[in-house]
C-alpha cells in the first residue's frame, strides 16, 4: 500500500512540476495572461510548483526505507524519472500538438 501511495503521490507532484515548467509556455494563448511578464510568469510557476513539494515530500517520506516505506533512496529516483518523463510525454502530446513523440525521443530516455 505504501509503495502505491508513494507512486500516485509522485504522479501527482511532477503533474505539478511540469505545468510550473512548461505550463507557462501556452498560458500566452489566453487572454488574462497575454499582458503577464517574466517575473508574473515566474511568480505564478513558483505558486504551481508549490503543490508539486506539497505531494513530493510526503511520496519520499512515506516511500523510504528507513520511513518504513518499500523504497531505497535510489529507487525513489528512478521511479520520480519514470515518472517525470511519462508525464512530460503525455503533457507534450496533449498541450502542445506540433510537439510529436518520436523514436530518437524514446532512445534518449533510455539513456
Amino acid at each position: 500500500m505504501r509503495a502505491l501511495t508513494t507512486i500516485l503521490l509522485l504522479i501527482i507532484s511532477n503533474t505539478f512540476m511540469t505545468f510550473a515548467w512548461y505550463g507557462h509556455l501556452k498560458f500566452k494563448e489566453y487572454k488574462w495572461f497575454q499582458n503577464t511578464g517574466l517575473i508574473g510568469f515566474i511568480l505564478l510557476s513558483w505558486f504551481i510548483a508549490l503543490f508539486e513539494y506539497i505531494f513530493q515530500v510526503p511520496a519520499n517520506r512515506t516511500g523510504f526505507k528507513e520511513n518504513g516505506g518499500p523504497f531505497s533512496l535510489l529507487q525513489l529516483k528512478v521511479i520520480q524519472e519514470i515518472i517525470t518523463l511519462t508525464v512530460f510525454v503525455v503533457f507534450s502530446s496533449v498541450f502542445f500538438k506540433n510537439e510529436t513523440f518520436k523514436m530518437n525521443h524514446l532512445i534518449g530516455f533510455i539513456f
